[in-house]
């Protein structure tokens, strides 16, 4: 079981969160090429130690916040602010 811990609510069970993915990169401007769309719309990173990720506390205050997670351990390696 992952604890997650909510700025408003304090650490919860993975259950009532929703991953949001990895916070990746920047949207392209109107003048990026097809290659620059192609790699943000389709080009996965699956990244091994700490990934910055969005969750949404879904059965609890409904919010959106930032954790760093460790793809190979699951600990939470930074608190959100």
């Amino acid at each position: 079981m992952l604890l997650i811990p909510c700025p408003f609510c304090g650490a919860r069970n993975e259950t009532e969160f929703v991953y949001g993915g990895p916070v990746g990169p920047d949207r392209p401007g109107t003048d990026a090429s097809d290659d620059a769309w192609r790699d943000y719309l389709f080009v996965v990173p699956n990244p091994t130690g700490p990934v910055q990720e969005r969750w949404w506390h879904a059965r609890g205050c409904g919010d959106w916040f930032t954790i760093w997670r460790n793809t190979v351990t699951h600990d939470i390696v930074e608190r959100p602010k």
